[in-house]
């Protein structure tokens, strides 16, 4: 798959020192340093040593001094739908199918289009970057107004191409779909930041056909597949009903159960099915708060780690989460993982941080460019302020990060060495502009419920 670093012209092309208290670099796995310095030149890592050999080797250098904080890799969001934050509670506290026949999809239908793609992605990478998230794994509409965004607020994603069998204001069939998907990829060729996904929305709203299709694109162009797939007993019955095998044995017969498929929720998994991800390679988003909210089921976390699967996280949207926080998300999926199991070393600390961080880069494709700090890696980095009272006493920094830290906490953040937060304050956004067109929505998604459901 196709990586790629910072442009030669990149805003972060000049050499920065970063001095943070503590540095977390995920690989080695385990390891936590103190008083270490990371090296950065045209957005890449050069130099990870200590601050003393720092000072001597790059005596010219800025420095960015970090005195209480712990500097970690970006956050990577495996799975999401951006411009759904203008649907931000919406429509609450509903089962699934509730939820999005008789709420989301009349809304989507009535609304989306170039603006809301635009207007909703800005406000959900607002929030991600203040959340220390620095890449994405997207699938909604119109793929190329979000990629137009993130190259413009400077953000690394994947950006799904869109597929199911209806029409809608951005393709009119599934030829379309293709169509201006496949041109998307080769448009994206040299950029930096970005590349697609094929995104088929749900193995119960994809024909066979177009599976087959994306299956023969997947392979050909070496591009992940990232579908929501077992988030229901729903999903089982209908394959059944429809297709008469499971959905696993469909994708199976259909050349899509492999490494390069992205599996979300996956929730109804049996113990033969998560041996057959295991030997297929298949890598596994989890997005545990909604899952809960949706009352969809539980993924079983600790099985598929300890079968050797590959697990990230994904917050979902934000219209069924309601927040595109990952270290949130990393706490849940961890405590749920223990009370489920009644296990209490299931899912450490350590390892929650993996999922958000080198997890999510191997499942999409980007390992050897992003999810750990290491030397010849892009500059992703966010670092988390640890001096204020909830992460006080300090005595074990991964730990404290994941059962203690909030967003709230998180000071800085670098896309691939560009400062996009900067002391909490947002660089490439301006975050009045987009507040503002969010109000500006919602009195047009409220007057529309209202239409919708009159007193």
């Amino acid at each position: 798959m196709t990586e790629t670093g910072a442009p030669q012209d990149s805003p972060g092309s000049g050499l920065t020192l970063i001095h943070p208290r503590y540095l977390v670099a995920v690989r080695p796995q385990g390891v936590v340093l103190e008083e270490y310095s990371v090296a950065i030149e045209q957005g890449m890592i050069v130099s990870i040593m200590s601050r003393s050999e720092s000072a001597q080797a790059y005596p010219q250098a800025e420095s960015i001094e970090l005195a209480e904080h712990v500097l970690l890799p970006g956050f990577i969001n495996a799975h999401t739908h951006t411009p759904m934050t203008l649907l931000r509670g919406y429509a609450d506290d509903m089962d699934l199918d509730v939820w999005l026949r008789e709420h989301i999809w009349p809304a989507e239908q009535e609304f989306v289009g170039p603006a809301f793609v635009a207007d909703g992605a800005r406000l959900a990478i607002a929030e991600m970057f203040r959340a220390g998230t620095t890449c994405f794994n997207d699938m909604y509409f119109f793929p190329d107004v979000l990629g137009e965004v993130c190259r413009e607020v400077g953000i690394r994603a994947r950006i799904g191409v869109p597929l199911i069998e209806t029409q809608n204001a951005w393709a009119s069939d599934i030829d379309s779909y293709f169509e201006q998907g496949l041109k998307l990829h080769e448009d994206w060729r040299s950029e930096p930041l970005l590349n697609i996904t094929f995104s088929p929305h749900a193995p119960y709203s994809v024909s066979d056909e177009t599976l087959r299709r994306v299956a023969a694109y997947s392979q050909e162009l070496d591009v992940p597949v990232h579908l929501h797939l077992l988030e229901t007993k729903w999903d089982i019955k209908h394959s059944l009903q429809h297709h008469d095998v499971h959905p696993l044995v469909r994708l199976k017969n259909l050349d899509l159960l492999n490494s390069r498929l992205l599996a979300v929720h996956m929730t109804q998994l049996s113990a033969g099915d998560i041996d057959q991800l295991a030997q297929s390679g298949v890598h596994v988003i989890h997005c545990p708060q909604s899952n809960l909210k949706l009352a969809s089921g539980i993924c079983p976390l600790d099985s598929l780690l300890e079968a050797g699967v590959n697990v990230a996280l994904g917050t979902d949207g934000a219209a069924s989460n309601n927040d595109l926080d990952l270290l949130s998300e990393a706490q849940t999926a961890a405590l749920l993982a223990k009370g489920i199991s009644g296990n209490a070393q299931a899912v450490d600390a350590f390892q929650a941080l993996e999922m958000m961080t080198i997890n999510g880069a191997k499942a999409l494709g980007l390992e050897s460019l992003t999810g750990s700090i290491e030397v010849g890696k892009a500059a992703d980095l966010c670092a988390i302020d640890l001096s204020c009272p909830e992460t006080q006493p300090l005595y074990h920094v991964v730990s404290q990060v994941i059962y203690a830290a909030s967003r709230r906490q998180v000071s800085d953040v670098w896309v691939s060495g560009r400062r996009v937060l900067d002391s909490g304050q947002l660089t490439t956004i301006d975050l009045k502009e987009v507040t503002g067109k969010a109000s500006q929505w919602q009195s047009r998604l409220s007057g529309f419920g209202n239409r919708k459901n009159p007193a």
